[in-house]
């Protein structure tokens, strides 16, 4: 047993000369003095400094985020913005897509207690609200407080606030009234083909398009959450988008849709996703 630990330690400590030398004449040009054990303690602190010193590359540099499957910081950052901004959007395509249910049932008709909601302040109204009574003044109540308080008075000290006051969009007589208990949310005004028709209130366009029911239909929208509806026109002059003062031509009376039968309007006027008449704040006399 010591004879072979002895060979080993002659082995490990037997000393070589590494010399290198001149091709042409043999000159000695370098020389050293080594043994197995200098080599492999070399080696070994060679590769360790070469391992210690990749680590640490990796560990403290940009060259970590090359390494397949290193989860960065960086690209962890983006993927939470993006998380934030992809339910943000999914926000806004779901109250987009409320708006145009309304805006849908506005111009078809077809409302119902439990579908009428805030267009304005996407506020909808639940089930419980079921027994709401259309055939009630409450909201027309409301409203008409609004008015009156606004054309008496600035409440908020703005004295470039014009006072709410809402002008006929057409004059003519009345063929049908306002009737919530035959879903008859509006008021019908016979006149002649070709009369303008006028904007209650300033406000923009929301929606400018022709639909099979009830022709070219104009949808305004106001200031104080309220919403102006102008059906069956035989042309419409102005666009989504527009902002148009109040009084302002907006579109030519006719007979367009399935629904007409005869020249005139259908003017519907709604207050926080509820419809109103619109005989209570505007006079529609000759």
């Amino acid at each position: 047993m010591t004879n072979k630990k002895n060979k080993l330690k002659k082995k490990l400590t037997h000393k070589y000369r590494l010399v290198i030398s001149s091709e042409d004449n043999w000159e000695e040009k370098f020389s050293i003095r080594l043994n197995r054990l200098n080599v492999f303690i070399f080696t070994s602190l060679t590769a360790l400094f070469l391992i210690a010193g990749t680590i640490l590359l990796i560990a403290f540099t940009p060259l970590k985020e090359y390494i397949p499957g290193y989860d960065s910081t960086k690209l962890r950052e983006q993927s939470q913005n993006l998380l934030f901004k992809t339910d943000s959007l999914e926000q806004v395509i779901i109250k987009n897509q409320k708006y145009i249910d309304n805006l849908a049932l506005i111009l078809s008709g077809d409302v119902t207690r439990d579908s009428i909601m805030n267009i304005n302040t996407e506020k909808e109204l639940s089930s419980d609200n079921s027994d709401i009574d259309f055939s009630t003044s409450k909201v027309d109540s409301i409203f008409r407080a609004e008015v009156e308080r606004e054309d008496r008075y600035n409440v908020t000290g703005d004295e470039n606030k014009r006072n709410f006051i809402l002008t006929a969009p057409i004059k003519g007589n009345l063929t049908q009234i306002f009737d919530s208990e035959n879903k008859h949310f509006a008021i019908d005004i016979a006149t002649k083909k070709g009369t303008p028709i006028k904007a209650v209130a300033e406000g923009t366009v929301i929606f400018s398009e022709w639909t099979s029911a009830t022709g070219n239909v104009i949808i305004i929208d106001h200031e104080n959450n309220l919403i102006s509806v102008y059906k069956h026109n035989s042309a419409n002059t102005k666009e989504q988008g527009d902002f148009v003062e109040q009084g302002e031509v907006i579109a030519i009376s006719g007979s367009t849709g399935e629904l007409s039968s005869g020249p005139h309007l259908h003017f519907e006027l709604w207050y926080n996703g509820y419809p109103v008449n619109p005989t209570n704040f505007i006079d529609f006399e000759l």
